[in-house]
């Protein structure tokens, strides 16, 4: 017995050692692979606002769209001119970027990404977290094409930036030039081919979630659900080593009431009539066309893009639709028929500088009615036959704004000052023209806001 005990006395370290080693080689093998196919990141950010004007904003007021109407009390003082401030951090993100999975020549890649804006309800409430971004990829790269070129095609699954949306300007404010850039996030199946050195062309269906359509019932995804069409986006680009051109259209189907009260015969007397609610055939169907324009050259990049916005406002775009005629059961199903309320967005930014970095960006917006005569009285249009984008308000003609901003770049440490002003022209919103325009008593009214914002990332 004593012998079999100082036989195992004496083994106990070595095995003891093959097992350090072992988990060594295991804890090192999964570093390895962590490294090689895992990337977190993310960022701290505390933005600091100051405004002159009630506005349309969110995201804690943070995510600014326009200054707000004049609102007059009994004296003739403007309820809205009120200065405002706010500092929060809620849009410090983290993300993990997935990669390195591969089958022969198709590859897998992942990304999720989140920050921690969510359940905030004006002045109030706790930020929780939210999900900005999530989606599955699978690419092959290296096809053969005619003359040695080389084709790279992607799929990309899940929810990520539509399309349209994903060109932004160069300006560290939330917003990323909303209203003048169209803005979503959303569920979405995507290719994009890249086909040589210089074109690119891609194909999407996409879904509606946090961003969505306008209605009778109001600002939900059901208009599309009911729908069963997805949205569709196709676009073309062409690069270079400096310049790049991209070209594309949004095209989107809805059913804005999917039932319908109708009047009937009543069956059991058929002179009389009774209210019954049935399945109804409404739908819209409209284009989105845009152009976006890059040109990067050392420190300088200036960016451009203008977007023809038809019902738009589920990519953030200051537009709607309305009611062009109604329908009884006695001539169809008591369906109504609409056309797409139009504007024209377009935005311009100048950025030069790297560690030192100054910016301006310009913006205009111009609300052009709808395409055809909404239902009126003597040319008059109810408020309450057209819907508008939740964000903006339905008598504004035009917006302007003006931004410049100096960020300073210190290693992951960003410092940025920013000055926003935005004007806005108003109608007096009492009545609307049979285009959806309100054109009596037009005026302006601006805010001027300042801005920092302390970022460090990692």
């Amino acid at each position: 017995m004593k012998g079999l005990l100082k036989i195992i006395l004496a083994i106990a370290p070595v095995v003891a050692a093959m097992d350090m080693s072992a988990a060594e080689k295991d804890h090192s093998a999964a570093k390895d692979h962590l490294q090689n196919h895992y990337k977190l990141y993310g960022f701290v950010r505390n933005y600091f606002a100051f405004d002159t004007r009630e506005s349309k904003s969110g995201t804690g007021d943070l995510f600014y769209y326009l200054p707000k109407d004049r609102n007059l009390n009994e004296l003739g003082e403007d309820l809205n001119a009120q200065t405002s401030f706010r500092f929060l951090a809620l849009t410090s993100r983290l993300g993990v970027d997935v990669s390195g999975y591969h089958i022969g020549k198709t590859h897998f890649g992942a990304k999720i990404e989140g920050d921690f804006y969510a359940g905030l309800s004006g002045s109030t409430g706790t930020a929780t977290a939210r999900l900005r971004q999530a989606y599955a990829t699978i690419s092959w790269k290296d096809l053969p094409m005619k003359n040695d070129s080389k084709a790279n095609v992607a799929l990309k699954v899940g929810q990520a930036w539509h399309p349209i949306t994903a060109d932004q300007p160069d300006v560290f404010d939330l917003s990323a030039g909303a209203p003048f850039n169209p803005f979503s996030r959303t569920p979405q199946v995507t290719m994009d081919a890249s086909l040589g050195n210089h074109w690119i062309l891609t194909a999407s269906l996409l879904w509606q979630m946090q961003y969505t359509s306008a209605g009778p019932s109001g600002d939900v995804s059901s208009y599309i659900k009911y729908s069963c069409t997805p949205e569709i986006y196709a676009g073309i680009t062409y690069k270079t080593n400096s310049f790049l051109v991209r070209a594309g259209a949004d095209l989107l189907s809805i059913k804005p009431r999917w039932q319908g009260k109708v009047l009937l015969n009543s069956p059991e007397d058929n002179s009389s009539e009774m209210t019954v609610t049935c399945k109804v055939s409404d739908r819209l169907t409209t284009i989105s066309p845009y152009m976006y324009l890059q040109y990067k050259k050392d420190k300088f990049t200036a960016k451009a893009k203008t977007t023809y916005g038809s019902a738009g406002e589920h990519i953030g775009l200051m537009s709607g639709y309305g009611v062009t005629a109604k329908y009884d059961a006695l001539n169809e199903d008591g369906h109504w028929d609409y056309a797409p309320l139009h504007s024209s967005s377009s935005w311009l930014s100048l950025s030069y500088g790297k560690k030192w970095q100054g910016t301006l960006f310009c913006g205009y917006v111009k609300n052009l009615g709808s395409s055809a005569d909404l239902i009126n009285e003597d040319g008059v249009t109810a408020a309450d036959d057209f819907w508008f984008n939740k964000n903006g308000f339905k008598n504004l003609n035009q917006i302007v704004r003006v931004s410049p901003q100096v960020l300073f770049n210190y290693g992951k440490l960003a410092l940025g000052l920013e000055y926003e002003f935005t004007a806005v022209q108003y109608g007096d919103g009492k009545s609307y023209n049979k285009r959806g325009l309100s054109l009596e008593d037009l005026h302006w009214i601006s805010n001027h806001r300042v801005q920092m914002v302390v970022k460090f990332s990692f």
